[in-house]
């Protein structure tokens, strides 16, 4: 999910969307992988044309291309990059203010994994792939990726409330996917969020996404592993927990707020799963948001 705002910064983004010819690349693209050739002729254009509107859509990040040799020729193949979009639009001056917390993937302070698993900083990969001893080593805290067959990572995030402060809502947004042996694009997983204590919910991901380059994956970080996955955002509120706007369970914040001094979020795939498709965490340095987790706690004032 891409989250934008009217930054100006997201002009790519809005002027890759203010075109009848993109968007009905979008909507073809959405039903299959489909090769510039082929897009042009659906829509009875040019291929250089239509070229170039591909060229807006990936610099707006909604469509990624690769190269492919297929009968006797190469091929620039073309596929969604995003599965959807949220857009902050300015608010009036309100009471509502927040603390954020950047937590990389790394400083977890507590973790059971199982292979297939692995650790890597932005430079290289700590110890060796499949052996979970490798999690305890001090340059964890370092690490921009991290992956486990099934298992748990577990994370303390400080509550900096003070009196005088109500807690309106809890968000925590990161970039995650499945884990398969290399890839696998249609590889599901059930991965479990808890806090506090409280299962929040449970999210399929669909797969574990390789066949392109993830876009801040470093030089050396090889093309045969995880790539990237896709930005979630939890919001637990008063009324349940929502997972990018939809409902995900009846928790709410007074359920996770028994702890006054902080949070431990615990991000998990269970052997009894339905789908024990592992799960892989994307922090700053890699995938396709360049982002470590973030915890941002929504308040007002009261006093």
């Amino acid at each position: 999910m891409i989250q934008a705002s009217t930054d100006k910064k997201w002009l790519p983004l809005y002027e890759a969307l203010a075109s009848e010819a993109r968007l009905s690349i979008l909507d073809l693209l959405a039903e299959k992988t489909m090769n510039v050739k082929d897009l042009a002729a659906a829509l009875g254009l040019s291929s250089a044309i239509v070229t170039m509107h591909i060229r807006k859509l990936e610099a707006a990040g909604l469509v990624s291309t690769r190269m492919v040799r297929k009968d006797g020729g190469t091929h620039k193949m073309c596929e969604l990059s995003e599965e959807s979009i949220k857009i902050e639009l300015p608010r009036l001056e309100t009471a509502l203010k927040s603390h954020e917390i950047h937590v990389p993937v790394g400083h977890y302070t507590s973790f059971e994994v199982y292979p297939t698993c692995g650790i890597a900083t932005k430079e290289k990969v700590i110890g060796q792939f499949d052996d979970p001893r490798f999690f305890l080593e001090p340059e964890r805290m370092n690490a921009g990726i991290l992956w486990f067959g099934h298992g748990f990572v577990e994370y303390k995030i400080p509550n900096y409330l003070v009196p005088g402060q109500r807690p309106v809502a809890l968000e925590i947004a990161l970039e995650l996917g499945s884990e398969a042996p290399g890839t696998n694009e249609h590889w599901p997983s059930d991965i479990s969020f808890e806090l506090n204590g409280a299962p929040i919910g449970t999210w399929t991901s669909p797969g574990d996404f390789g066949q392109t380059r993830g876009r801040y994956s470093p030089d050396w970080w090889p093309n045969w592993v995880n790539q990237y996955g896709l930005l979630k955002l939890i919001r637990i509120q008063e009324n349940g927990t929502f997972l990018d706007g939809q409902p995900l369970s009846g928790i709410s914040l007074p359920d996770i707020m028994q702890d006054r001094n902080g949070w431990t979020f615990r991000i998990a795939v269970k052997k009894e799963a339905a789908h024990v498709g592992g799960v892989t965490l994307y922090g700053s340095g890699f995938g396709n948001y360049n982002q470590d987790i973030l915890f941002k706690i929504i308040y007002e004032a009261t006093s």
